[in-house]
Order: structure tokens, then sequence, then C-alpha cells
């Protein structure tokens, strides 16, 4: 996993199962620790990463684009960049359907409440 990086940012929603536990599962103990010590984990808010647009659109290309094995980095890179490309020439748009209605529905609890 990336074996000339010191230091790998992994940035990830909150769901309890994102934890160390994953390592374990598959790697023996020694070789889990030094795995887990190089991420730096970089957590999205509990109470809005749902709402994130960009991480719909990491699903996207990873559905289109990255959902098979590709042996380099650059690879990598040079098909994600013809993938945006491709999104950016057809102007591709997300289909965002969370109305502000819905918002104020939904996040209510974290309103301040005017008390009368």
């Amino acid at each position: 996993m990336y074996p000339q990086a010191k230091k790998i940012k992994l940035v990830m929603d909150n769901y309890k199962t994102h934890d160390a536990s994953a390592f374990y599962e598959e790697f023996i103990p020694e070789e889990a620790k030094r795995l887990w010590d190089r991420f730096e984990f970089v957590f999205t808010p509990k109470h809005g990463s749902w709402l994130n647009m960009a991480e719909i659109e990491l699903h996207v290309l990873n559905g289109q684009c990255l959902n098979r094995h590709i042996e380099t980095i650059e690879k990598v890179t040079t098909e994600a960049e013809a993938w945006q490309n491709h999104r950016n020439n057809k102007n591709a748009k997300i289909n965002w359907q969370f109305t502000n209605q819905d918002a104020r529905i939904k996040l209510k609890r974290l309103y301040p409440s005017i008390l009368s």
C-alpha cells in the first residue's frame, strides 16, 4: 500500500465500522499496527457527511472509472483525469434532491429554538 509514502491521509465518514479492527482482521498484529500507524484519518462531520455532494461525485467516479484493478498510480491519475474531462465536456450534473424544506424537517433538532 503506497510503500514510498510515510503517511497516508484517508478522508472518510464517521461510520462506527471504520476503525483499526479491519486491519487486524486482514493482517497479523504487527503488520496491522505498522499499517494503522501510517494512516492519518480525517473524518467528515457526523451531522453532515451525507449532505456532501463531493461524496456523491466520488461515488460516481468509483462506479464509472475506478471499479477495476489499475496497475499504477500514474494510470489511476490518467484514467481519473480522462473521466473528469468527459464528465465536464458533457456538462454532467448531480441530481440533488434534498431541498431546503427537507433540510428544515430533517435537521430541525440542529436549529436553535426560540422560547416564547
